[in-house]
């Protein structure tokens, strides 16, 4: 009797569920199989298991410097964007939060129609204006032309991190004499540290899918790895499909990992701050 309620207090998964997620995960697990698979078997036939196992399309993409100096550049310039986007969108945010100063609101909201813009729009702009101040094909000048599109997102989204917290615990700390300076990093900081996580995130992503800005404004030093799987990644013709399809689970890999690392900050962050 008991093994019966128990059973039937369990939630149940719904078949549309299952169904989504089946339509997410199958372009994956495709993926995967043609990773590990020689490339002309890739060409010849369709297995739903690798056929014949393979790692040579993963050894040929650790082999070659030109593949693991993208890697590096990926992971460089989207480090340094939300390094910067974090440093710049927290102290806006607590000014929005806390103070109301003329067109505080309307400035919070205008800020994002930046981010509603294609990076294809401001390129050529973004270019020559690199290009002049000499940074072009440097991992500064990709993490600086992305922040132009996540600062205004993560100022929003950290704004209703700051404004959940009471500003009466800051008025506390400041009459039990503790400086500015302290109430921010040691009240403040805790508190949001959910937002913190999930901005970071969101920064993430953005900078390590977005191609154009990064094509653009890079040429051999500091080309990512996405632009360079643009070389081998054509689904037709003489290509190296088994290659690409390597890289691209390379590619997931950091994204993947971050989410599962940070799993529990970001379900408490979605649920609070302006991401809900």
């Amino acid at each position: 009797m008991a093994a019966s309620q128990n059973s039937a207090s369990r939630p149940r998964v719904s078949k549309s569920v299952l169904l989504y997620s089946a339509f997410l995960l199958v372009p994956l697990y495709w993926l995967v199989v043609l990773s590990l698979q020689p490339n002309k078997a890739s060409k010849s036939a369709l297995s739903l298991l690798p056929s014949p196992l393979s790692l040579e399309n993963f050894a040929f993409v650790f082999g070659s410097p030109d593949w693991v100096a993208g890697y590096v550049n990926a992971v460089t310039y989207v480090a340094l964007n939300v390094v910067i986007t974090l440093l710049v969108a927290l102290p806006a945010a607590y000014a929005f939060a806390r103070f109301r100063f003329l067109g505080s609101e309307q400035a919070l909201f205008f800020s994002l129609l930046f981010r509603l813009m294609p990076p294809a729009i401001i390129m050529i702009p973004v270019v020559q204006m690199f290009s002049a101040a000499g940074l072009i094909d440097t991992h500064l000048a990709v993490a600086l032309a992305h922040c132009l599109f996540t600062v205004p997102v993560s100022i929003w989204i950290l704004e209703g991190f700051v404004s959940a917290v009471p500003i009466e615990l800051e008025e506390t700390a400041a009459i039990d004499g503790h400086s500015p300076a302290a109430i921010f990093f040691r009240i403040l900081l805790p508190q949001i540290r959910p937002g913190l996580f999930v901005t970071a995130f969101f920064c993430f992503i953005f900078s390590w899918v977005e191609l154009i800005l990064a094509n653009a404004l890079t040429t051999v030093d500091a080309k990512p790895i996405g632009v360079i799987m643009k070389v081998v990644a054509s689904p037709v013709g003489s290509v190296h499909i088994g290659i690409a399809s390597a890289v691209s689970v390379l590619m997931l890999i950091p994204g993947a990992a971050l989410a599962w690392a940070l799993r529990r900050h970001l379900a408490r962050g979605f649920s609070m701050g302006r991401v809900t």
